[in-house]
């Protein structure tokens, strides 16, 4: 029952983490998107910000090991 119960507060968790993460994620590129000047900026900076993205989602999750 307890593994049950740890089990179903586990997934609220993640859940609302992770909605949390996106909306904040969402603002933060608006934000970031209206501070931008010009296409080649936005695509550079976009690359930039996907290769961080690349290395350091793997490296959060096995931190926090899921």
């Amino acid at each position: 029952m307890a593994r049950l119960f740890g089990e179903l507060l586990f997934e609220l968790a993640r859940s609302l983490i992770g909605s949390l993460l996106e909306r904040a994620v969402l603002r933060a590129g608006a934000w970031l998107d209206a501070r931008l000047p010009g296409r080649r900026t936005r695509i550079v900076v976009g690359l930039l910000l996907g290769i961080a993205a690349y290395f350091l989602i793997p490296v959060l999750t096995g931190l926090l090991g899921l």
